[in-house]
């Protein structure tokens, strides 16, 4: 099974390479932005007075400076890796003092750990870029952009730009579940509370639509009730959180069809969808070829680590490891419909070569 897999794998690769190859100047001249959550903040917190912050240590460990900075992760995270597949330059947080001048036109992430769709998640954080807060800097952003260029040359820009949008986990496990009882498990019931939270996730991208952007990959949730942090929680042999999974099993399909409703009512692909719950799923139903679970505890200078942080998923309770990103970028380039909807990002990046 192992053979199989990385036979898979170097396909995947072989083919990407293909496809890449021609477009390298296309590819290096687009420029990338990311919003969201802790999965893809590259260190905006670390400028906040919040808890949701990731810089001290273990964390960056497997990071070529071997620091903390601020990404919730072992190492690279999922906007990091694309950028290197894609041969782009690293984006800044859009807090970081040094995003000023021709930086400023590689893009910026304005993601903020602890943020969900809903203005009342992550209240806890207390100091977090909410999600239409991080719209507000993008518009800001342009501004900045435009006294560089011109207004002409940045709506060029944000227009042939590529877009990482990253919410929705934190609405269940940051406000819905977050303790028994919640005001918000209160006001719904959970088949009533995903459409709800749906309904407000489609209004954020219109709204980023409206900005400007015109390639936007929106991931859903990964399996909640499979992170570390649920099965140290709820399970005894393994097993993932029954009322978790639920609520992933009814918002991912449902974001699906939100994302389809708004590409007919726009006339055109704008919005794709990532299916990394069933990335997550491909770790969690083999382990053998991904690697086991891991982070049961918070992280902190204290921690215990894996003398080998390649070999597993979860980097923390809720973060994937290095590895487990990997594999995500990976069918994010390359992935089959089944992951990628309708077409992933070497399709995206080939079709937009010949616009």
């Amino acid at each position: 099974m192992a053979k199989l897999v990385e036979n898979s794998r170097f396909r995947v690769v072989f083919l990407l390479a293909l496809v890449l190859g021609n477009l390298s100047i296309r590819v290096e001249a687009k420029a990338f932005f990311v919003f969201g959550d802790s999965l893809v903040d590259n260190g905006n917190n670390n400028y906040l007075a919040t808890t949701a912050r990731a810089d001290a240590p273990p964390y960056g460990i497997d990071y070529p400076t071997h620091r903390p900075t601020g990404r919730f992760s072992n190492g690279h995270n999922i906007p990091d890796l694309i950028s290197e597949q894609m041969g782009w330059e690293a984006t800044l947080p859009y807090l970081n003092p040094e995003l000023n001048g021709q930086k400023l036109l590689v893009g910026a992430n304005f993601a903020s750990a602890g943020v969900g769709v809903l203005n009342d998640t992550g209240f806890q954080f207390v100091n977090i870029i909410r999600i239409y807060e991080q719209l507000n800097f993008f518009q800001q952003y342009q501004q900045r952009v435009s006294a560089l260029i011109g207004e002409e040359q940045t709506k060029k820009l944000v227009k042939e730009s590529l877009v990482l949008m990253t919410l929705g986990g934190n609405d269940f496990v940051n406000n819905y579940y977050l303790v028994p009882y919640s005001a918000r498990s209160r006001q719904f019931p959970l088949p009533k509370y995903v459409p709800y939270v749906i309904s407000e996730y489609k209004k954020v991208l219109q709204r980023l639509y409206d900005l400007g952007p015109r390639r936007v990959i929106v991931t859903g949730t990964g399996p909640l009730g499979c992170v570390p942090a649920e099965l140290a929680l709820h399970s005894t042999n393994g097993e993932c959180a029954e009322e978790l999974q639920k609520a992933a099993a009814l918002f991912n399909p449902q974001l699906v069809q939100m994302l389809n409703e708004l590409n007919e009512e726009l006339g055109s692909t704008v919005f794709i969808a990532a299916n990394t719950n069933q990335m997550h799923m491909d770790f969690i139903s083999n382990p053998q070829a991904f690697g086991p679970y891991n982070g049961l505890g918070l992280c902190t200078p204290f921690s215990n680590l894996c003398p080998n942080r390649d070999l597993y998923v979860f980097w923390d309770p809720f973060h994937p490891s290095e590895r487990a990103n990997k594999l995500i970028v990976q069918q994010i380039l390359a992935g089959s419909t089944a992951y990628m909807h309708p077409m992933n990002l070497s399709t995206i990046m080939a079709l937009d070569s010949r616009a």
